[in-house]
């Protein structure tokens, strides 16, 4: 089942199954071109996992005709013509049957393109096929660019290894309200939780097929929850809760502005029905955000920074990434602040610290104010060695637009993450393969169907997060946590 909102292009599968039908030749080129063809998405030497689905692409150059050679021999190497539109539709079986042969290796990829009768060759690039697998599911909300406008959206599942995407809860089925930061414990399909705002609102938690709504109104003093992170014993959620405000700017790069007039953090204990909290991370004379646990559940990673006049004074919020002791047996937290990353009296601030789970290694989006750094354009990850304690930027990952909202993979190979550096607007899914020494590979964009899904689509991808398998919760299932 498709999403209602996907454009899908029926004349396009047509010819999808008549190229799967008839063989292409590969064109004996007139001339060569020492330069590699322009082609969108950009999948020009990127790293993929061997399980992700075909790359398929378009070119932008002109071209009466194009040719596209995929593989290093004449054995299983696919050969496509472009469709009309100048689209490469790989098929689906050709392709992962070449993927699996060429784990641990590099595919060559070879554009042809004829003008004027001459057929030329240009330079080819290459696909680096790891042999690091990805998480086979990806889930991300679905919504408009600006957030103001929230009435159609979704939490959505997508298989990686080819261009199955389901609902998992639409806000059509709730009477329009908002819904967000959906969570996973451990990248678990059976443990998950998300938030329902206005008349359904509270936090819906999953476990093993059961929905429950808890209350976000804990306690007059945590009464919106956001922001959650799973303990690995699936027994604690940690969770911010903060007074957000919203704003919007007409002249300044930075088109929206969110920001948190209070923050603390609390640690919800889902079998006693408890929120524990501490001086040292839910204080009045500063604002506490972005919890998330170490994989062995010991430490409790958090942001904080002073407090200071909002909303005037939102450029002065500079967020440090800290971590605190947590003993779960005990249900108590340690008395000293371990400070990682410093940032007071810095023009820099952190966000959303997501650690790997090897425990190795925590990626960071790294702005120069606020915490809300999904709208801030010059928003980059970082990445900081836990062993080493040193922190960098996680080159070549970044662009010259937002890059934010990441997470893991099982194996700590690949990350997720949600970059608006296509068109400015909207925030689109990228993975990117991280290796044992913390070093980045070019990321790539998610494939989708059609070479010319982006150019299209008018949503954008929020919070993706990889899932080890199918999410089988249904809406009716949510529908009777409702009431």
């Amino acid at each position: 089942m498709k999403h209602p909102i996907t454009i899908r292009f029926a004349a396009l599968l047509g010819l999808l199954l008549l190229l799967a039908a008839c063989g292409v030749s590969e064109p004996k080129a007139d001339t060569s071109d020492n330069a590699c063809p322009e082609i969108f998405p950009d999948y020009v030497d990127v790293t993929i996992p061997h399980n992700i689905a075909p790359l398929r692409f378009r070119i932008t150059m002109p071209a009466d005709e194009a040719v596209a050679a995929i593989g290093n021999d004449d054995e299983g190497k696919i050969v496509v013509s472009a469709t009309s539109s100048g689209s490469f539709i790989i098929p689906e079986g050709k392709w992962h049957s070449l993927l699996n042969t060429s784990k641990g290796k590099s595919i060559d990829v070879v554009v042809y393109t004829r003008n004027n009768g001459q057929w030329c060759r240009h330079k080819a690039f290459k696909w680096h096929v790891s042999a690091d697998e990805a998480d086979p599911y990806l889930v991300y909300r679905l919504i408009p660019p600006g957030y103001e406008l929230w009435n159609k959206m979704g939490i959505y599942q997508r298989n990686i290894t080819n261009f199955d995407e389901q609902p998992i809860v639409v806000n059509s089925r709730f009477e329009g309200n908002c819904m967000n930061c959906h969570s996973f414990n451990q990248r678990n399909p059976e443990q998950m939780l998300f938030h329902m705002r206005a008349k359904h609102g509270g936090t819906y938690f999953v476990d093993n097929g059961k929905v429950r709504r808890v209350d976000g109104h804990l306690s007059d003093k945590f009464q919106s929850l956001v922001y959650p992170y799973w303990h690995p014993s699936g027994r604690f959620v940690a969770f911010s809760s903060n007074t957000t405000r919203q704003a919007f700017q007409r002249a300044d790069c930075n088109r929206v502005e969110v920001f948190d007039q209070a923050s603390d953090v609390l640690v919800y204990d889902i079998e006693h029905g408890e929120a524990l909290s501490d001086s040292l991370i839910a204080s009045n004379t500063a604002f506490e955000t972005f919890p998330t646990f170490s994989p062995d559940g010991k430490l409790l990673y958090f942001c904080t920074s002073d407090t200071c006049a909002l909303p005037d004074g939102f450029r002065n919020a500079h967020y440090s990434l800290c971590s605190l002791p947590f003993d779960a047996s005990s249900r108590s937290f340690g008395n000293q602040v371990d400070t990682l990353v410093n940032c007071h009296g810095q023009n820099l601030s952190v966000s959303f610290p997501r650690v790997s789970p090897d425990g190795h290694f925590l990626v960071y989006t790294l702005a120069s104010y606020g915490n809300f750094s999904i709208w801030h354009r010059d928003a980059d990850l970082h990445i900081l060695n836990l062993n080493t304690r040193q922190s960098q930027p996680l080159i070549p990952a970044n662009s010259n637009d937002v890059e934010s909202y990441h997470s893991w993979s099982a194996n700590s190979r690949w990350l997720v993450f949600s970059s608006r550096r296509i068109d400015g607007l909207y925030t689109r899914p990228f993975m990117v393969h991280i290796d044992a020494e913390g070093n980045a590979s070019k990321p790539f964009v998610l494939p989708q169907e059609s070479p010319e899904f982006y150019d299209t689509f008018m949503y954008s991808f929020n919070i993706p997060e990889f899932v080890s398998a199918k999410v089988k919760i249904s809406s009716n299932e949510v529908a009777e946590a409702c009431k």
